[in-house]
């Protein structure tokens, strides 16, 4: 399966984005949709995930309250509502597949090119 992330820009601090995650190709049940995000010269870091086949989401301390993931199983696509942006949301953000509900970057695959998200103060 492809991942395609777009829905990134400029915004101010204080504002929102709605970020979205277009898979081709099948996602099988089993799996999790997760969100990272990735500034200059930091490692990834992990956003929020999601399992496909329920309603079950989990998020990073830094996002909790802030950001929300969705999905819409029939369409393949997985979103990311970022509410309340700060300067320190500013990343490129990517997503990914894996198969277990985990933080950890080397658990998921299937990285696309990313969408970048500047928040300015």
């Amino acid at each position: 399966v492809q991942l395609q992330a777009s829905g990134g820009g400029l915004v101010q601090a204080g504002g929102s984005l709605r970020l979205s995650c277009a898979a081709s190709g099948r996602i099988y049940s089993s799996s999790i949709m997760a969100w990272f995000r990735q500034a200059p010269g930091k490692e990834r870091e992990f956003v929020a995930g999601i399992r496909w086949s329920r309603d079950y989401a989990y998020y990073g301390n830094s996002v909790k309250g802030r950001f929300t993931i969705s999905k819409n199983n029939a369409g393949n696509t997985v979103y990311l509502q970022m509410n309340s942006l700060k300067p320190e949301d500013t990343a490129v953000y990517y997503c990914g597949r894996g198969s277990t509900v985990t933080t950890m970057a080397t658990s998921f695959g299937n990285w696309g090119q990313g969408t970048l998200v500047t928040v300015s103060s």
